[in-house]
């Protein structure tokens, strides 16, 4: 991240985000699942109850209101629990923009993003999930969510067609159950009826694999084989370490060039990242490696990287951010050519979550102050510690992140970017009220790669067999990325 505070409270503000979180399938869920695969009913402990607001086969903007019930014994916690809404999109390249008009939970506590469906069919090849953040709280033994009065349009503001909907019902003008419509709670299904070969998991199934382009005009690879943060190499191959001071994070803290080293793992040299405080600004050191570069748009981009939840040594509890992102310059307030897409860990929480939370944020624009932020995210409230392989891919239709091979979040096209960025990585502290002791702490974030193969797509998998080539041949780095 750069200097612009990402803070998600704000973000929530936006047009599009979404929940994504994973847990073991529940008893019932999977009791469920076993006696008919895509289907679940409310022995799985909730209903959920359907009404349209907008009954035309045509409309400006489709209205799907819901109340989700508790039918079991025990509290629900409604950020366990996942809608869907399933749809045909009204073109192959339509984008759609999502709205809470008024809920009785808050429209601050209710998320809402568009997915693309592994097998589609007729009436649905998209679908519309809605889920909940920690402060739309529980829900206790036989009693609903009120209304949550929802809605969401074509980016164009053309018309868009309901009748052919899966999940619409036009004469749905009250509340009733509704199965068209699925919720599953923890990653199990545990309402509704999916369409066919399409229920839902946590994270979202992946769908099929994008074949490659052919050809392609560059590659980006880096194996990270260097000595120490001063060996020439870093700098002859395209990187430079921070040491420039500004945002993010603690005003007054430095970027040390020196807390970036190198050593060996799994038989791989990696990168080793260190930020460390001892409670003030002027203690206070954050670690930056980015390209000297931006010559990166379309295609794929994909990193492995270790993320931390407890410091090397001190007490923890500090609000730290621990990314891998790509970026451009905001050249003007709400400029509509700024560009960055991030994967951010937050292992101690920060920006009003309160544990450990991963982002992946697509975003068009920004207004530092006032603050305004226009962008979209996918987020997943667990621990991340330990190693994962994070893979973005940008081509002319959407912005597609995994996790450790597995979908994490698709978001629109209209936050692809206008002009080429850097790749960055970084780790920094958002602030220091989550830890204020003065003993020193260090925190640490490890990198073992980067690939960027420009206007590519590839999977997961296209992307391990590059590397295992890469690897096999003994190539260290690779830059064939052209500067225009």
């Amino acid at each position: 991240m750069t200097s612009h505070d990402n803070r998600p409270s704000q973000r929530r503000r936006t047009r599009l985000r979404v929940v994504l979180a994973t847990a073991a399938v529940t008893a019932l869920g999977a009791t469920a699942l076993a006696a008919l695969p895509g289907t679940a009913t409310a022995a799985g402990g909730l209903t959920v109850q359907y009404r349209t607001s907008a009954a035309g086969a045509t409309a400006d903007q489709s209205e799907p209101w819901f109340k989700v019930r508790n039918t079991s014994t025990a509290p629900l916690p409604l950020s366990e629990v996942k809608l869907r809404y399933y749809f045909k999109a009204d073109s192959p390249g339509a984008a759609y923009r999502f709205a809470c008009s008024w809920a009785a939970k808050g429209c601050a506590n209710i998320t809402g993003t568009f997915g693309t469906l592994a097998n589609p069919t007729d009436t649905a090849d998209r679908y519309l999930e809605i889920g909940f953040t920690a402060g739309a709280g529980s829900l206790a033994p036989g009693t609903d969510t009120g209304d949550m009065q929802l809605r969401f349009h074509q980016s164009t503001w053309q018309p868009l067609r309901q009748s052919d909907d899966y999940s619409f019902g036009a004469s749905q003008t009250s509340y009733g159950d509704w199965t068209k419509v699925t919720a599953t709670r923890a990653g199990g299904l545990v309402w509704g009826t999916a369409p066919a070969g399409n229920t839902p998991t946590d994270p979202p199934t992946t769908p099929p694999p994008t074949t490659p382009p052919p050809g392609g005009s560059g590659t980006l690879w880096d194996d990270f084989s260097y000595t120490s943060h001063t060996d020439p190499k870093i700098s002859a191959n395209g990187w430079s370490v921070r040491a420039n001071s500004g945002g993010p994070g603690v005003p007054g803290a430095t970027w040390d060039p020196s807390n970036v080293t190198f050593s060996t793992s799994g038989g791989n040299t990696v990168m080793t990242m260190e930020t460390s405080t001892a409670g003030t600004a002027a203690t206070t050191e954050h670690t930056e490696v980015l390209t000297k570069a931006t010559k990166f748009r379309n295609g794929t981009y994909a990193a492995r990287v270790r993320f931390s939840d407890t410091p090397r040594s001190g007490p923890d509890g500090d609000r730290l951010v621990q990314t891998f992102f790509t970026i451009n310059d905001l050249k003007a307030p709400m400029a509509d050519d700024y560009a960055e897409y991030d994967f951010e860990y937050l292992p101690n929480g920060g920006w009003g979550e309160p544990a450990n939370i991963l982002y992946a944020t697509s975003w068009e624009t920004y207004n530092p102050d006032p603050w305004q932020a226009v962008n979209q995210h996918t987020e997943s409230r667990q621990s991340y510690a330990g190693w994962h392989d994070l893979v973005l891919t940008i081509d002319g239709t959407s912005v597609t992140y995994y996790v450790d091979g597995r979908l994490f979040g698709t978001h629109d096209a209209a936050y692809l970017p206008e002009r080429p960025m850097s790749i960055n990585f970084n780790q920094w502290l958002i602030d220091l009220n989550g830890q204020t002791s003065t003993t020193p702490r260090a925190y640490e974030q490890q990198v073992d790669y980067v690939l960027h193969v420009k206007d590519q797509v590839l999977t997961p998998d296209q992307v391990n067999a590059k590397i295992t080539a890469y690897r096999s041949a003994a190539t260290a780095f690779e830059d064939t990325v052209p500067t225009t």
